[in-house]
């Protein structure tokens, strides 16, 4: 996996800013970060983002060895997830003890069987009240989560050169390739998620669109396999690294690679789709999750081409004035709710490091400004960071998240941290666009 070059600012800090810096020392090398990364109007909105990261941050208590992160003071106390991974390549290059720290507390609720789970609902939630007497609860094996934790353990070691935790993060990542493969394996190839068994929406995506309208059972979903495909590629890179044999988990990679080349990809327009709608076209939709081969990797040079040019930056499928829709925007499906449409951050993150990967640094740096430009404007209007935004740069609190569930709060949340990664994206946009100008002037001499 090509590794991402971090820019590591280290200007002086603001004094006396934090209240929490017992819990998060490198909180001012955060803040310092935030006053100088990006565009001057980006900043007044990064430097909330900083001082979100510390005030969502809580002192050790069982299960976490280490103070813990939440997934933002404007959501229920919970920890983990995918929103953890983006929380943790948020602040990573200026902050990275803290990362180091909220990746163990991450890991090490692996059960012996490989399992790793979800979401930890603490003290204050609605499910710790009901399931564990208000106490800290998480599921002990039937609701995991997508296991991109592997991107964080790589870029950490990578940025850090601090190898010492690689043995452990080797064993943890093949336990749960192990347990994929017990308990999401699809008989005829490829990993599901329990979106297509219960809508229990293990994959993180509520309400995905892509489940509308398909027959419940075990089918391989595009996500799932892409997701696992990347575990066997990193845990074949890390044997590597330990002087292992790295054969068992390059064969299951490339296993995975071939079997969504030849069963996810539609050669006529260049994307990728879960099974059931590769075989069956009339149930295909523009869902963004067509991109994962793309974020892990599985993809040629070419097809990742054909993804970013006719898909990320097409404006009528994802290239959405906030990049990039959950949904293609003349997809009719298209709805302005929740994982139906609206623009995540984070996931706009993923797609510019997708960019990055297949040497698109054009394409990355359109999609960073544009959702940076945004948030940035959603904040100076706000005040607040979002849960997710109106892709066509409208009020992000006039969205919908669950309309047809019983739940008396239907606006995105605000203070929402895990799907933010607004200083990752203002770091990577600045070193791209520091790359580009050079390489443009070194162009002209």
């Amino acid at each position: 996996m090509k590794a991402l070059v971090f820019a590591f600012c280290c200007a002086a800090a603001a004094p006396g800013v934090f209240a929490a810096a017992d819990l998060f020392p490198e909180a001012p090398q955060m803040r310092a970060e935030a006053n100088q990364v990006g565009k001057e109007r980006w900043r007044p909105m990064l430097r909330y983002v900083a001082d979100l990261h510390v005030r969502s941050t809580h002192p050790a208590e069982k299960p976490f060895e280490f103070p813990w992160e939440e997934i933002g003071p404007g959501y229920v106390p919970a920890f983990g997830h995918w929103d953890l991974i983006h929380e943790i390549l948020d602040v990573l290059p200026v902050a990275p003890i803290h990362a180091r720290q909220q990746l163990l507390n991450d890991v090490r609720l692996q059960l012996d069987d490989g399992f790793m789970p979800g979401s930890v609902w603490m003290p204050g939630s609605g499910l710790a009240q009901l399931r564990n007497n208000n106490k800290p609860w998480f599921s002990r094996g039937s609701q995991g989560h997508p296991p991109v934790w592997v991107v964080a353990a790589e870029d950490y070691m990578n940025f850090t050169q601090d190898r010492s935790l690689q043995r452990e993060f080797f064993e943890r990542a093949t336990r749960q390739i192990g347990w994929f493969e017990a308990h999401r394996a699809v008989k005829s190839g490829g990993f599901f998620y329990t979106d297509i068994l219960s809508h229990l929406w293990e994959s993180g995506i509520d309400e995905g669109v892509r489940f509308d309208r398909v027959a419940m059972g075990a089918q391989a979903c595009v996500d799932a396999t892409s997701h696992v495909y990347q575990l066997c590629d990193l845990a074949a890179h890390w044997a590597e690294q330990l002087g292992e044999d790295p054969t068992p988990w390059k064969t299951r990679a490339e296993t995975l690679r071939r079997f969504i080349h030849a069963h996810m990809r539609d050669e006529k327009d260049g994307y990728f789709y879960d099974v059931w709608a590769h075989d069956d076209p009339t149930l295909r939709t523009q869902a963004f999750e067509g991109i994962w081969p793309v974020v892990v990797g599985a993809a040629s040079k070419a097809e990742a081409n054909r993804v970013i040019d006719e898909w990320i930056l097409n404006p009528r499928r994802l290239l959405a004035k906030h990049p990039i829709a959950t949904v293609g925007l003349s997809d009719p499906h298209f709805e302005r709710r929740m994982w139906r449409g609206p623009a995540w951050n984070s996931m706009t993150y993923w797609a510019a490091r997708a960019c990055v990967r297949y040497d698109r640094p054009d394409a990355a740096i359109r999609l960073l400004e544009a959702a940076l430009d945004d948030s940035a404007d959603q904040f100076a209007r706000t005040g607040t960071i979002w849960e997710f935004y109106d892709p066509s740069g409208n009020k992000p609190e006039d969205l919908q998240r669950k309309p047809a569930s019983k739940t008396d709060h239907n606006p995105p949340y605000h203070d929402y941290l895990g799907h933010n990664p607004l200083l990752a994206m203002a770091r990577l946009w600045q070193q791209l666009s520091t790359a580009s100008t050079a390489a443009a002037s070194s162009a002209a001499k």
